[in-house]
């Protein structure tokens, strides 16, 4: 049976869109296709999910291989991207009403040290019975310890979790693991779907 619902963070809760941070930041051109490449699909943005760099010391080694007049922008892509808080839509809701029923809601996020910070704007957040941040603990998904690590710490059964995700690896790790996987493709309402289908009152 069914007794507690693990979820991710980005593209879950909440929208996490380089592209529209980037529009956000005034990013055109040449710029901006430089800024998405030292910014986000850089080693340091990994390393601060690791929790092996803050976000400060991400931006300065990022600043580095970036021209001065980008070094402003790059810092408010790393460390300001979360305001506003942009919540997907219908997923506040549906956790209320999971909590509601006297489920558990758990949250694993990959995400920086600076996620404390910005987690209580995040709408749904006052549902959590519980949170398990990848930076705080040195993994991250899709390894197997995260999961063993989350279950250890709020006395969770595997078999007994869902856990939604909308990467297809931290789904099939969570598989692997003994959890219910649901992968998330931005439809709350699809999500509820899937939830009754794994035997949640929903």
């Amino acid at each position: 049976m069914i007794k507690s619902i693990v979820f991710d963070m980005g593209q879950v809760l909440l929208r996490f869109d380089p592209e529209l941070f980037l529009t956000r930041a005034g990013a055109e051109g040449e710029d901006r296709v430089l800024l998405k490449r030292e910014v986000y699909q850089s080693l340091e943005w990994a390393r601060m999910d690791r929790g092996s760099l803050t976000d400060a010391e991400a931006a300065e080694i990022i600043c580095r291989r970036l021209p001065a007049r980008l070094h402003e922008t790059a810092r408010r892509l790393v460390g300001m991207w979360d305001r506003p808080i942009l919540p997907v839509e219908g997923m506040e809701e549906l956790i209320g009403e999971l909590k509601a029923k006297g489920y558990g809601i758990y949250l694993l996020s990959n995400a920086s040290c600076r996620q404390h910070d910005y987690w209580p704007r995040v709408p749904a957040s006052r549902f959590f019975d519980g949170t398990l941040v990848s930076a705080d603990v040195k993994l991250v998904k899709p390894q197997p310890e995260i999961y063993r690590l989350l279950c250890e710490t709020f006395s969770l059964t595997a078999d007994e979790c869902v856990f939604v995700d909308d990467a297809i690896n931290n789904a099939e790790a969570a598989f692997l693991c003994g959890l219910h996987p649901i992968v998330f493709h931005g439809d709350a309402g699809e999500l509820r779907q899937r939830l009754r289908e794994e035997g949640v009152d929903i």
